[in-house]
């Protein structure tokens, strides 16, 4: 089937198809006019891939646990090494969420000393100054 069909069939634009492939996730055939020409396959190996993206995992993550997916769940086959990668990844996932509830209490901690500060009453949802961005 060609890019666009297979962009169709799985709701995965066709840019990003070609960003898979370029990835090493993907590898369509090539027709005589040069055209990717994917096999009936490549509609399971594109859910895959993004059932693994929607779990957080990187392309090149995915690119090594790919050859142990089967299923569009996909379950994952015990493969040399995965469980050591999945559990690699959950671990920077988790030293991540570490850092953003501390710097969520930090900016707490700020809002709250400088509502102290403040003379009068104050309540959430007042107008306050936007932070620049």
């Amino acid at each position: 089937m060609l890019i666009g069909e297979l962009s169709r069939r799985t709701g995965v634009h066709a840019h990003q198809l070609r960003y898979y492939e370029a990835q090493g996730l993907l590898e369509p055939r090539r027709s005589a006019n040069g055209y990717r020409d994917y096999g009936d396959d490549a509609v399971l190996t594109v859910t895959q891939i993004r059932r693994l993206l929607e779990a957080g995992l990187s392309t090149q993550e995915i690119a090594f646990l790919l050859p142990c997916a089967t299923g569009t769940a996909p379950d994952l086959e015990p493969c040399p090494e995965l469980l050591t990668a999945l559990r690699t990844r959950l671990r920077g996932l988790d030293e991540h969420i570490d850092t953003l509830v501390r710097s969520r209490q930090a900016l707490d901690d700020y809002i709250n000393a400088t509502e102290r500060r403040m003379p009068g009453p104050h309540q959430d949802g007042e107008a306050t100054p936007q932070l620049a961005r």
